[in-house]
Order: C-alpha cells, then sequence, then structure tokens
C-alpha cells in the first residue's frame, strides 16, 4: 500500500508552506527556519556555491528571490507522479521519500540520519539534499483546492462504506473514534499565514485522515484478519490514501491570500 502522509513527509509540507509565506510577504524570514525545523537539526548538502552542509538558517537566503508559486510540494508514490519535474534524479530521490520540495531551478528531498549518543540517548538530524531541476521539466497539473476537497470526501464515503462492509472496527474499535474525528471541524493552525479558510480546513482533513489510514491499515490483533481480508482491506484504502496526498498537496500548493 502506498505509504500514507507521516513522519518524513510533514517535513516537506513544512519546507514548502513556512518558504511560500515568507516569499508572499506573510511571514517573517526570522520564524521560517524554526517553523521548518519544528525542534529538529536540519542540515542541507549540495547547495549550489557550497562546499559543505551547511545548517537550514545558511541555505534559506538562497530562496530570497523566489515568487512563492515557484515553491512546491511533490508527495510521489509507485504510479502516482504527484507532481515530479519528470525523470532524473530529483524525481528518483523524491520517489524513494515518498515526498520532495520543488523550489525554482532546483529541488530538495530530506533524509533522516539517526545518531546514538555516549550516554545511549537516540537523536536525528535532517538533510535536504539539493538536486538540480530536469531540463524541460514537466509541469502536472494540480487540484483546486475546491476539487480536492470534493475528491476527498466521495471517497472518504465510498471507502467508509466498504470498511463498514469489512467489519473492521470489530478488530479494530478505535477506528470508529478516528472516523467520528472527521466530521469534527478543524482549524489548520499547522499551515503558517496566508492559506485561506478552505485550504486550512482541507490540510486539516487530511490530517485526521492519517490517523485513520493507520489504523485501519494496521495488524489486526491477534492476528485475527486472514490474508484475503487483509487484501481487501488494502484495496479499499488504496483510493482515500491517494486522495489524502491529492488534498495535502492540493491545500498546500494553492495560491496565498
Amino acid at each position: 500500500m502506498s505509504p500514507t502522509l507521516t513522519g518524513a513527509a510533514h517535513r516537506s509540507v513544512r519546507f514548502v508552506t513556512w518558504v511560500r509565506a515568507w516569499r508572499a510577504g506573510l511571514a517573517p524570514y526570522d520564524q521560517v527556519a524554526d517553523g521548518i525545523a519544528d525542534g529538529e537539526e536540519q542540515l542541507v548538502a549540495d547547495l549550489p556555491g557550497a562546499w559543505r552542509d551547511v545548517p537550514l538558517t545558511e541555505a534559506l537566503p538562497a530562496l530570497s528571490k523566489l515568487h512563492p508559486d515557484a515553491v512546491r510540494l511533490v508527495l510521489p508514490a509507485p504510479g502516482d507522479p504527484a507532481g515530479l519535474p519528470g525523470p532524473g534524479p530529483l524525481s528518483e530521490a523524491a520517489l524513494a521519500a515518498g515526498e520532495g520540495v520543488i523550489a525554482g531551478d532546483i529541488g530538495l528531498v530530506p533524509t533522516l540520519r539517526s545518531h546514538t549518543s555516549g550516554s545511549g540517548d537516540t537523536f536525528h538530524t535532517v538533510t535536504w539534499r539539493v538536486y538540480p531541476m530536469p531540463p524541460d521539466p514537466l509541469r502536472p497539473p494540480v487540484m483546486t483546492p475546491a476539487e480536492a476537497e470534493a475528491e476527498l470526501s466521495e471517497t472518504l464515503a465510498a471507502t467508509t462504506t466498504t470498511l463498514t462492509r469489512l467489519d473492521v472496527a470489530q478488530w479494530r474499535p478505535e477506528l470508529a473514534s478516528a472516523l467520528a474525528g472527521l466530521r469534527k471541524p478543524g482549524n489548520g493552525t499547522d499551515l503558517p499565514p496566508g492559506y485561506d479558510p478552505r485550504c486550512r480546513r482541507l490540510y486539516a482533513r487530511a490530517r485526521v485522515l492519517e490517523g485513520v489510514l493507520e489504523l485501519a491499515a494496521g495488524s489486526a490483533p491477534g492476528g485475527s484478519v486472514n490474508a484475503y481480508e487483509a487484501q481487501q482491506r488494502e484495496e479499499a484504502l488504496r483510493p482515500l490514501t491517494a486522495a489524502c496526498r491529492r488534498a495535502v498537496l492540493a491545500a498546500c500548493n494553492a495560491p496565498l491570500s
């Protein structure tokens, strides 16, 4: 099954939304690095003109002349390029990671490296590796937030019906409360300034859906689901996973107000 938008994928979301808000004049520069890093140590590798990995704060000025619309999120999955610019190392790296950032004539893909200190504590470093855009890059069409919201609602209704028929809640009772959470309004406070209420609502709904997808895709307690049932469940979830990914793309790449 395609990966849900958890973990590293949100690093690209934060990168794109904060840089776009900054370039639109809606977020101050001194908040951008902290908004992207969210408490993590973050470096940038292979930045043009730099001979070493540099801290994120030293790399951001390279993006200071970009128009907000030149910064966009990609969330590719096998069989769904989801905004990739065409064949090349950038697309290969983004597809392997399930995420990436397009920023003018470069792309950035994050990797996570774990470290263990002498005292046994584990910590992480995120490295954004820079790739050149391919010649004559593709610019695939992206759904508008309105289109993505309609698709997400339709797909969610169909998936919920299928999961109910499969009686997923019998072996995963917490799924019922997660589905109920989708009916509660979200404020989308994870997005920086500049995103309109529809984008915030769409993004917040997609975030809640991630939890639903993780629960529904997880192994049944005690192994009470056989291989056939697991395959049916995966087939039911695949369209919703794709719709969720497109919703996040539409929300994060939408023009800022």
